[in-house]
C-alpha cells in the first residue's frame, strides 16, 4: 500500500520498520528469548568457530531473503538479524533505496557469502532491509561459498559459537566416520574437550594392546564401536546415566569410572560398583565427582 508519492511513502516505510523493531524487542524480552536471538552474525567470528577449507564463486542467483542473517562488516550494527533497523542512523540512504524501489527502478545484485544454508551480507545491507519492507521473499545475489568443516543451520546465534569451536576441535582430534559423528552431541565447551581426552587416551591403551600404533581415525573408529556403542547401550538398559544426550550420559558414567573406581575397565564386576555407587552427592566429594552425581540423579 502506499499514496502514490514516493518520498512520503519511503519515509513512512523507515517509520514503520523502526516501530517493528521495537515491538520486536518487547515481544522478546516479555518471552524471555536469549538476549543474542536478534543480533546479526558476525561472519568471520562464525568463520572462524566452523573452519574454513575452501571457496568458490557460484555467481548471481536468487536467494531468499529470510536465509540472510549476517554481515560481512560492522554495518550489522546498523540492522538487527531480521534486517530491522536497530536507530535512526540508516535512515537517509534507507529511504533513498526505498523510494527508487517505490518509483519501480532496478536494483543491482547484492554481494554474499554462503556458509551452510546462511547468507552474509558483504555489500547491499540496505537494499535487504527495504526488500523485507516491502515483503519481498528473494533477493539477486552475487553469491560467494564459504565451505567449513562443520555447517551452520538457520538456528545458529552467536552465543553457540564457543560449542561449535570446540565441537570442531572435538572432531579435528577425534575424526569418526558421518554417521558416528553426528551421534556425538554436547551441551558445554569443556565436556568436548574431556571427551577428546578420553578418547585420546582409550586409543592410547587400545595401541598398545594392539602392538601398534593405530591412526586417529582408526582409533576414532574403533573407541566408537568397541567402546561408546556397548557402553551407551548398556546405559540405556540400565536406566542410567543422568539427562541430556546419550553422549552426555556415556561422558559422566566414563569420568565417575575413573574418579570413583580409578580403573579404564569395563567389566560386570566394574558396572555393578559403578551402579553402586550412584548416590546423592556428599559434601566431601570432590567438585567433580559432586557436579557429576548431581547430574545424574
Amino acid at each position: 500500500m502506499g499514496t502514490g508519492f514516493p518520498d512520503a511513502d519511503a519515509r513512512a516505510d523507515f517509520t514503520r520498520q523502526r516501530r517493528r523493531r521495537a515491538l520486536a524487542s518487547i515481544v522478546s524480552r516479555l518471552r524471555a528469548e536469549p538476549d543474542d536471538v536478534s543480533i546479526m552474525l558476525p561472519f568471520e567470528e562464525v568463520v572462524a568457530a566452523l573452519g574454513r577449507t575452501g571457496e568458490a564463486d557460484l555467481g548471481v542467483q536468487t536467494i531468499a531473503l529470510d536465509s540472510i542473517v549476517g554481515s560481512v562488516d560492522r554495518s550489522r550494527g546498523q540492522f538487527d538479524r531480521a534486517f530491522l533497523p536497530t536507530s535512526a542512523g540508516p535512515r537517509g540512504r534507507w529511504e533513498r533505496i526505498a523510494t527508487a524501489r517505490r518509483r519501480g527502478d532496478a536494483m543491482p545484485a547484492i554481494d554474499v557469502y554462503r556458509i551452510g544454508d546462511l547468507h552474509f551480507v558483504k555489500d547491499g545491507h540496505h537494499r535487504v532491509s527495504v526488500a523485507r519492507a516491502l515483503g519481498d521473499k528473494v533477493i539477486e545475489a552475487r553469491v560467494r561459498e564459504v565451505r567449513t568443516k562443520l555447517g551452520a543451520g538457520a538456528e545458529l546465534r552467536i552465543g553457540d559459537l564457543p560449542l561449535k569451536q570446540h565441537e570442531r576441535e572435538f572432531h579435528e582430534r577425534v575424526p569418526l566416520p558421518v554417521a558416528a559423528r553426528d551421534r556425538i552431541r554436547l551441551s558445554d565447551e569443556w565436556r568436548y574437550a574431556q571427551l577428546a581426552t578420553l578418547v585420546e587416551a582409550w586409543g592410547f591403551r587400545a595401541s598398545h594392546a594392539r602392538e601398534h600404533l593405530m591412526s586417529r581415525e582408526d582409533m576414532a573408529e574403533a573407541w566408537f564401536r568397541e567402546e561408546y556403542e556397548p557402553v551407551v547401550a548398556a546405559l540405556v538398559d540400565a536406566g542410567i546415566g543422568g539427562a541430556g544426550s546419550e553422549t552426555e550420559r556415556y561422558l559422566r558414567i566414563a569420568m565417575l569410572r575413573y574418579l570413583l573406581l580409578h580403573t579404564h575397565d569395563w567389566s560386570d564386576e566394574v558396572v555393578e560398583r559403578l551402579v553402586g555407587e550412584v548416590r546423592a552427592p556428599h559434601a566431601e566429594d570432590d567438585t567433580m565427582v559432586h557436579q557429576l552425581l548431581k547430574e545424574l540423579e
